[in-house]
């Protein structure tokens, strides 16, 4: 019996409000597989995920209703900088472990991840290759503004977190430009064609 063909893994990333989560449904829409780590986290938190638990351990104060309450963690950030790290030494490890076990059960021959802080964590170093969104800052800031989740400043802060988008450009393999869905969707397909086309003469 031939051996399982080890997929192609595509780490995807850009700033916030760049289109990466409609850019992941693309990729979903040509057959690949999506994993996405703010869904992951999301797991881990609801009632019954594996961070709830040990994160119940040492911040009681952060569970609600059996999850973990986001909100409340955020509130105790603000409040001590150092729960970051008690919070991060507990779930990037459950978080890694989603991730493993995602490419362990995955079919598809590319496997895309959906990450906005891929280069801030050092992620791409796991990835064969990197995909940027990339949007103007004027309708990044739009579209952001336009959910009406938070304020100017708090966009401002979030900015301040992330890596320049030059930079994050600079170090991928493949830029998404998301202006129009038309646009960004031939790009995501060339992608997907050069990457099985690399596959194929691998």
């Amino acid at each position: 019996m031939s051996e399982k063909r080890r997929p192609f893994l595509l780490g995807l990333t850009g700033s916030i409000g760049m289109g990466k989560s409609t850019t992941a449904q693309m990729f979903v829409d040509l057959g690949c597989a999506v994993w996405d780590a703010d869904a992951a986290v999301h797991r881990l938190y609801h009632v019954g995920g594996a961070a709830v638990a040990p994160l119940a351990e040492v911040l009681p104060e952060a569970i609600e209703d059996g999850a973990v309450s986001r909100e409340r963690l955020k509130a105790m950030i603000s409040a001590d900088a150092a729960v970051l790290k008690t919070i991060e030494r507990i779930v990037h490890p459950l978080v890694a472990q989603d991730r493993a076990a995602f490419i362990q059960n995955a079919t598809a021959e590319i496997l895309v991840f959906d990450i906005p802080l891929l280069f801030e964590t050092g992620g791409d170093g796991a990835m064969d290759a990197v995909a940027c969104v990339k949007v103007a800052p004027d309708i990044q800031r739009a579209r952001v503004l336009a959910r009406g989740t938070m304020s100017e400043a708090q966009f401002e802060q979030i900015l301040a977190k992330q890596m320049p988008i030059a930079e994050k450009i600079a170090r991928s393999d493949y830029v998404v430009h998301t202006d129009t869905l038309d646009q960004a969707r031939v790009q995501v397909e060339k992608i997907v064609n050069t990457i099985k086309e690399g596959a194929d003469h691998a």
